[in-house]
């Protein structure tokens, strides 16, 4: 009797996960999902960027993936992409509640604060913020410039270097400069527990360990290698909250500085408005920009210096460009970027190449909506496949390799494109993107028109396949570097 009523609750039992995993009416097709597992065993959970393209293949640039017993929607291609992120950009702008980034964040930020109110003001804070920063004694330019010339110092010294670690830190020296007004040398303690503790999280957050907490809810409470990602992410938070507590008492309020001095501005102001503004949001928004920051303009360099050294040809045609416009001239000035149209090409190339978010940042519907004939519920997870855009045949004239000429017109006018999307698009485009193109821009021509870059002899073959992850970067790789000879006259 027993046996028979525990077959009877495993019947129902499945029987409600077989229902729960049913299709809604005019949802997007996509193979069929294993109940609680949902359609985990059909990815390559270290690389499952093939499996996207794959099933892309067989069911159209609008498909369906069950993570875990939640039904996501998988967008392919520039068209819908474009459809869901700006056409109707306010019904795809939510994030997604039921993930580990979520659950790590608490709901705090501006990159995964869900979508309403308190989003809105702190988004639009950060992007004035980041956009006026000609504000109080430096410049934005000003700063990058300065940053540039410490790793111009690093470079001097050294004929072969591991560019990943050096890039690294110069990004992230920017963004912290923004944000604190203030650098740390390249060997600071401080500076090295905080990226210890960061690319634990993100190995974590970025390997199988993540996918299978995102697709498989019913584990996480089990003592599994992604509670280090809670472990690491309160330790980069009380590094933060401590570098916080030691910026309020050397700032002057009302004259501020930096980002976090306008933030604590607002602090100050919102007590009585009903202003969302907060401790925790100031935190969370510091480790999203200094995260974010870092990354896509570290990666963008590994990939176009990768590129550099391996096809000497473009490096001297970028040289010679660069020369006749920095003649007699210190440094480049951003405008200047006009003035070189192939370098300019170069760089979006490398970006384009680089995809450094291939799958974006997790999206959600904000309420029922419509995409290319199929019905979308609110609150669906919505993957957006940014590789997939960047690489697509119709949209670039070579789509599978590096050639600037993806961005240069019959005249050799640079070009922007409109598939051009490696910070996204729509309301959620990336915040820092205007000061990665800065960014970009003057360490490559700075760089460029100081020293020579070669692939060292005993490196063997240049490996040009990605590392996955939530960011995608080169195989680590050694750079040759020498000064030439138009540096040493000036």
């Amino acid at each position: 009797m027993l046996g028979s009523l525990v077959l009877i609750w495993i019947f129902i039992f499945l029987l409600f996960l077989f229902i729960k995993t049913q299709r809604p009416k005019n949802f997007p097709p996509g193979p069929w999902p294993v109940p609680i597992f949902g359609n985990l065993f059909q990815l390559n959970m270290t690389d499952p960027l093939k499996d996207y393209e794959r099933l892309a293949e067989r069911y159209g640039n609008v498909y369906s993936l069950y993570i875990g017993g939640t039904p996501a929607v998988v967008l392919t291609g520039f068209k819908a992409v474009k459809e869901a992120l700006v056409t109707k950009g306010a019904d795809f702008s939510g994030r997604p509640q039921n993930v580990l980034m979520s659950h790590l964040t608490q709901g705090n930020g501006v990159v995964f604060l869900d979508y309403g109110p308190a989003w809105k003001e702190h988004r639009r804070f950060s992007l004035t913020t980041l956009r006026n920063f000609g504000m109080g004694k430096r410049s934005m330019e000003d700063r990058i410039l300065g940053e540039i010339e410490h790793l111009v110092a690093r470079l001097e010294k050294r004929g072969s270097i591991n560019p990943e670690t050096l890039f690294h830190k110069v990004a992230s020296n920017i963004i912290y400069l923004v944000l604190y007004g203030t650098r740390l040398d390249y060997e600071d303690e401080t500076l090295q527990e905080y990226f210890s503790h960061y690319d634990e999280l993100a190995k974590v957050a970025n390997g199988p360990w993540g996918m299978i907490y995102d697709m498989v809810p019913i584990v996480r409470a089990l003592p599994l290698p992604f509670k280090k990602a809670f472990t690491h992410f309160e330790a980069i938070k009380a590094m933060i909250a401590s570098m916080v507590r030691k910026h309020k008492t050397s700032r002057i309020p009302g004259e501020p500085e930096n980002l976090v001095d306008c933030y604590l501005d607002e602090l100050d102001k919102g007590a009585n408005n009903g202003s969302h503004f907060n401790d925790a949001d100031l935190v969370r928004t510091i480790m999203d920009l200094h995260g974010g920051g870092t990354e896509t303009t570290s990666n963008t360099l590994l990939t176009a210096f990768l590129y550099l050294m391996t096809k000497p040809d473009i490096q001297e045609r970028c040289q010679k460009e660069i020369d006749e416009v920095l003649e007699g001239k210190a440094h480049a000035s951003f405008e200047d970027r006009h003035k070189m149209p192939y370098t300019h090409a170069v760089i979006h190339e490398s970006q384009r190449v680089a995809s450094t978010f291939p799958l974006s940042v997790p999206h959600c519907t904000t309420r029922d909506t419509e995409l290319m004939g199929y019905s979308i519920p609110k609150g669906t997870l919505i993957i957006p496949n940014l590789l997939s855009v960047l690489n697509e045949e119709d949209q670039w004239k070579f789509p599978h390799e590096f050639n600037p000429a993806n961005f240069l017109n019959e005249q050799g006018q640079f070009e922007k494109h409109e598939a051009f999307l490696p910070f996204s698009a729509g309301p959620r485009v990336c915040l820092g993107e205007g000061l990665a193109r800065m960014e970009l821009f003057h360490i490559l021509v700075t760089l460029l028109h100081r020293f020579q870059f070669f692939w060292p002899e005993d490196a063997g073959e240049p490996d040009y396949t990605p590392v996955f992850g939530v960011s995608l970067k080169p195989k680590p790789y050694r750079m040759g570097v020498r000064l030439r000879q138009p540096a040493r006259e000036m």
